[in-house]
């Protein structure tokens, strides 16, 4: 009788090794650039667009075709991404931009997030039990800023009708378009766990079941809703029949949100924050976003020869951990709607600031926890665009959680955001509860000037890895000398902080989740110094970008080969 021996951890490390390597031999290298990148840049004169879904790409660059600004193509690939991707924006949610202008040769911030219903308080949360804002349902739900950032940006920077630049959304929602593969994934989750909330299942799943990969979807009643939007503006949505269908379906539900709270509604033009970076502006939206964490983190680093340490290094990724551990420190404790809250932002982002910072960390061993610094004073969608006389968009859109509250009208189409989760119900917090208030943001909008001319417009969608994702971008082309593409295709590291469960424990120092292509020595490595290492699958962010070559006049694109997406130019 043949006795087999059991598989020790070692003997299954060393089989794992050798299918990995007999795999290995059957694929092809690439004949340029770096392996693990999954094509080439996109290469066009007159202009690119990149986004999460090739049909929202394609309605883009039709748009630039036709004489549309970038900002008109911006705006048509979110409708059409609102209709393709509803698992992850919509006009339910809010909005972020960054804008280049050609003519004035200037960057552009709009902050078009929606604030908390007027007539919901702190102390009704206490009276009521409260611990937490829940995660779906009507209490979660502010004031959705997507349609006002829209027109904002569009009578700033457009050139065609809202007519021309919905039309082809409206077509697709009727006629119906083919769901691509991450979506219909995502689509199925959802309607898992939204299909109790009224009209939801209607909306997405009108034959009982999330539309699979390939099946033809239709959305007939957002096609009416971007009519009607088109045809009579922005107040149509926030005071017209849209806005009373939103308050008379939410005040059903038991919630806050009213018709006052939608009128009342406006964006804001702020100016974006930088950092310099080895010679390169880094630009942010500031808080009530989380884009300044990604500029402390890029400071505490500069410091360091990255460089000399070496991509997919243990040395390099243990810096980063830690560079990003103390800026989310900051980030749980300072920001917030700055209209409502003294944010340092000047300090905070500072170099002085980062160089006391950095003295905290220690370049052997994790550090389990981190104090918050004392300066003196899920998923999402992300496109560019860019046209051809220069001008270049970064737009970030969510519904937050992927398709939101739940929270899903009748007869418009579209489900509402869950921002308002974000918010503290501690007393004294930055981003405590208040009527009236913006809650903390995730989605953030990324830009990168070089000698006051644009270098690059990039995004990584993604919760709280967006900052995460956007200083691993950076380092990645600059300190790696990567190309567009090869930096979002690289394998990618995320910290998750100690105040999140991570499986069934909670974690000091939290865990860090690496994508499969990182070498065992450099994770035993990391596990030498303390990191508690984590599988995780998905959860890296979907990254697009637009980066524009002065000498020769041409835009480069990338698009996220984790997700469905596509960068296209002419």
């Amino acid at each position: 009788m043949l006795i087999k021996r059991p598989y020790t951890m070692k003997r299954l490390l060393l089989l794992l090794f050798l299918i990995t390597y007999s795999l290995s031999m059957f694929s092809q290298d690439r004949i340029t650039g770096k392996n693990f990148a999954t094509r080439s840049e996109v290469l066009g004169q007159n202009g690119m667009a990149a986004t999460s879904q090739p049909l929202a790409t394609q309605v883009a660059l039709d748009i630039l075709k036709e004489g549309g600004s970038a900002v008109d193509a911006a705006i048509a690939a979110n409708a059409m991404l609102g209709l393709t991707e509803p698992t992850g924006c919509g006009i339910g949610g809010d909005l972020f931009a960054i804008v280049w202008c050609a003519e004035t040769q200037q960057l552009y911030g709009l902050n078009a997030s929606g604030r908390s219903p007027k007539s919901l308080t702190l102390e009704w949360f206490r009276e009521n039990d409260y611990e937490r804002i829940p995660s779906y349902g009507p209490l979660s739900v502010s004031v959705p800023g997507a349609v006002d950032g829209w027109f904002e940006l569009h009578e700033k920077f457009g050139k065609l009708s809202m007519k021309e630049i919905l039309g082809p959304s409206i077509k697709y929602a009727r006629e119906g378009f083919p769901v691509t593969e991450v979506i219909a994934y995502y689509l199925e989750r959802g309607i898992n766990m939204l299909s109790s909330y009224p009209n939801f299942s209607e909306t997405f799943a009108p034959d009982g079941e999330a539309p699979s990969k390939g099946e033809i979807f239709r959305n007939p009643d957002l096609a009416n809703t971007y009519e009607k939007i088109a045809r009579d503006g922005r107040d149509e949505f926030y005071k017209g029949d849209i806005a009373r269908t939103i308050d008379e379906y939410i005040d059903e539900q038991g919630g806050f949100l009213s018709y006052e709270d939608l009128a009342d509604h406006y964006s804001e033009w702020v100016d974006p924050v930088s950092t310099n970076y080895r010679g390169y502006d880094v630009w942010q939206i500031p808080p009530s976003g989380q884009g300044i964490a990604a500029l402390q983190i890029l400071n505490i680093l500069e410091d360091y020869d990255i460089a000399e340490m070496g991509f997919g290094s243990a040395e390099y990724m243990h810096h980063f951990i830690e560079a990003k551990k103390l800026a989310f420190e900051d980030r749980a404790k300072y920001y917030a709607d700055m209209n409502f809250a003294d944010v340092p932002l000047e300090e905070l982002i500072s170099k002085e600031y980062a160089e006391e910072r950095r003295k905290l960390i220690d370049p052997e061993r994790a550090a389990r926890t981190y104090e918050p610094g004392m300066p003196e004073a899920p998923n999402t969608i992300y496109l560019t665009t860019a046209d051809e006389d220069g001008n270049m968009v970064s737009l970030i859109q969510s519904n937050y959680r992927g398709m939101g509250s739940g929270m899903t009208p009748w007869g418009l189409g579209f489900v509402l955001q869950t921002r308002g989760e974000a918010f503290n119900l501690e007393e004294g917090h930055f981003n405590t509860y208040e009527p009236g208030k913006r809650p903390f943001h995730t989605i953030i909008p990324g830009f990168v000037t070089k000698d006051d001319r644009p270098f690059m417009s990039f995004g990584v969608m993604g919760g709280a890895f967006q900052p995460q994702g956007h200083a691993q971008i950076i380092i990645n082309m600059i300190d790696f000398g990567m190309n567009l593409q090869e930096a979002g295709d690289a394998p990618r590291m995320r910290h998750v902080g100690s105040s999140q469960p991570t499986g069934q424990t909670m974690t000091g120092g939290g865990s860090v989740n690496l994508e499969s292509s990182f070498e065992w020595e450099t994770v035993r490595e990391l596990m030498g110094k303390g990191h508690s290492i984590r599988a995780n699958v998905g959860g890296f962010g979907g990254y697009q970008a637009i980066m524009v070559d002065w000498e020769n006049r041409v835009y480069y694109g990338a698009s996220e080969s984790r997700k469905d997406g596509q960068a296209a130019g002419y």
